[in-house]
């Protein structure tokens, strides 16, 4: 959804009773809200994109509602095992939410034969928080190519230049995939255990390019350690106006975003479900919130429930054909 887009539908539902009443901590509003914990799970370390997102879209409820909003970190398996144990829990007295991603809702059920949940049944959707593109980074070695040139380092280096990746099935991996299928080109995935160490050996040499997250990416670029080449959303994010997108340099329709959105229990009543969403649609309307999601290069977000479900849906079906088209294995 486009941002004006967003702010257009935002302002209609601005003039509604339950708008109104949740505009600040109003009784009608969280008399709704079940009495015990409010809890939202992340499935990351404290400190990541994950995390930050899920801390100020918490911070900002919990003023809200005049409640305390938790975050609970349950790192592990790229979010999956927060997700596997949060698709068993059932609503109470507590509010249980749980920041979905890319990863674990789109991408890894494809993947791993351990996955039990259902990303599309197991859940249920309450709002888009928002997205972030990726950016096609290199080293100094290979500092000012273009996506062209990229692609022809590749077809004369078949099986030879490397991309790395945070890990098999992330999104840095089924871009890289996905960059291959299209190019026609043929390269090698290197498989980290986190950003961290991938970015150790990008910087150092030992790997060519990869499309790692905006959010982990900027620090680098920025600091002239990394190089961006091009982005990976249909257009430019705010935070790099003067980088291509793929789609500008030959690749349309290339889309490899990590997403955010809340999630709630299977059975979690609807209505409660419109009320959150609601209720967060006006904080990522905050001007404060939307200059700090800019920082990291978030847009998007926003929108219905309904809305939202119908992303979650299209995003599984993508990265579910990427997957099958590359013929990506959990060991690849």
């Amino acid at each position: 959804m486009k941002r004006r887009s967003f702010l257009l539908g935002a302002t209609a539902l601005l003039a509604s009773p339950l708008v109104r009443a949740n505009t600040a901590a109003s009784p009608v509003a969280t008399s709704a809200l079940p009495r015990g914990t409010i809890k939202i799970t992340v499935g990351w370390a404290p400190g990541g994109g994950t995390d930050v997102f899920a801390r100020i879209v918490g911070q900002k409820l919990g003023e809200m509602w005049n409640r305390a909003v938790v975050v609970e970190n349950k790192p592990g398996a790229t979010g999956m095992l927060a997700a596997e144990q949060f698709s068993k829990q059932r609503h109470s007295n507590d509010l249980n939410l749980l920041m979905a991603h890319v990863n674990t809702h789109a991408i890894a059920p494809h993947i791993f034969k351990t996955v039990t949940y259902d990303p599309l049944k197991d859940f249920t959707p309450v709002a888009l928080i928002g997205a972030t593109p990726h950016l096609l980074v290199a080293n100094e070695r290979h500092a000012g190519l273009k996506v062209a040139d990229v692609v022809e380092l590749c077809r004369k280096n078949p099986g030879a230049i490397t991309f790395g990746s945070s890990g098999t099935g992330s999104v840095q991996h089924l871009a890289c995939a996905m960059f291959n299928m299209a190019a026609g080109v043929d390269t090698i995935h290197v498989p980290y255990r986190g950003s961290g160490p991938m970015h150790t050996d990008l910087i150092g040499g030992q790997i060519d390019f990869s499309f790692d997250t905006m959010t982990a990416a900027t620090p680098h670029v920025q600091s002239g350690k990394l190089h961006g080449i091009a982005q990976t959303r249909p257009k430019r994010a705010k935070g790099f106006p003067n980088v291509v997108t793929m789609s500008e340099e030959g690749f349309p329709g290339f889309d490899a975003s990590s997403w955010y959105g809340v999630v709630g229990t299977a059975d979690m009543p609807r209505e409660l479900a419109a009320m959150i969403n609601v209720d967060i649609n006006q904080v990522l309307l905050m001007p404060d919130v939307i200059e700090r999601f800019d920082g990291f290069g978030v847009e998007d977000g926003g929108g219905s429930v309904e809305s939202f479900a119908t992303f979650m849906s299209d995003e599984y079906g993508k990265w579910g054909k990427v997957v099958r088209d590359a013929n990506i294995q959990a060991d690849a």
